[in-house]
């Protein structure tokens, strides 16, 4: 976990909603920043309850998901290290529109939304700022959205799939950094369901996709897991 509220401040830094705020400001965020672990399939929060903490990963994964009815569960975005969710608490605490919960083993840092907006009324630049930060993330979540309704199933399993082993590559150790150069590749813990949701598909058309991909020597595929032994080849998909 977390040692010091220096090791606080460097996380922060790397977060694109704070990436604005000069070393004083997030050393002020990091003061009022608690520590929190997850077991692995632990809520976070569910949707429905008060909107008043926003979270940075630390350590481990987590997932936002919908939940219908009739039982089916929509995965709408994964988290790692070093990303933020919840940060709309930070500005008001309306209801939280999804369910996240722990992949695995999560330790995080929270943010009590009353404590970032006391922070804001005494630093009116902070609050400047990370609307500044704010409003490019929606804009590339815009961005992100209209290229996705243009491309194929294909085309968004890819990408999904890409954005994974990156996210993987950033935290793995140097030693499985060798994928397409006779390592082992690089490790997705994600089912095809999973991956069918984050790229907004069905499951049947992610997994002939999946298994044409595996023909191709591109991933080999396991139980609730996947492993890309040539990432580059991925971007071939994407258009």
């Amino acid at each position: 976990m977390l040692a010091s509220t220096q090791d606080t401040v460097e996380l922060l830094a790397g977060v694109p909603a704070f990436e604005e705020l000069e070393p004083p400001e997030l050393a002020r965020v990091a003061e009022v920043a608690v520590p929190r672990d997850f077991a692995r399939g632990e809520r976070v929060f569910s949707e429905g309850d008060d909107s008043d903490t926003c979270y940075v990963v630390y350590t481990g994964h987590a997932r936002a998901i919908r939940e219908h009815s009739d039982g089916r569960r929509l995965t709408l975005a994964t988290f790692g290290p070093g990303d933020i969710f919840g940060e709309l608490a930070m500005f008001d605490d309306e209801r939280r529109s999804a369910t996240v919960e722990a992949i695995d083993a999560l330790q995080a840092i929270a943010v009590l939304g009353s404590d970032m907006r006391r922070l804001m009324r005494e630093h009116p630049d902070i609050a400047v700022k990370l609307v500044i930060a704010l409003g490019r993330r929606l804009r590339a979540a815009n961005e992100r959205l209209a290229r996705q309704s243009f491309q194929t199933v294909q085309s968004r399993v890819a990408g999904v799939l890409a954005q994974l082993v990156e996210e993987r590559l950033r935290e793995a150790e140097p030693q499985s950094q060798a994928p397409g150069q006779g390592g082992a590749g690089v490790l997705v813990t994600a089912t095809q369901a999973d991956l069918a949701q984050l790229a907004g598909s069905s499951r049947e058309s992610a997994s002939r996709f999946l298994a044409g991909l595996e023909r191709a020597g591109v991933i080999s595929q396991g139980r609730g897991r996947l492993t890309v032994h040539d990432p580059a080849a991925l971007e071939n998909y994407v258009y």
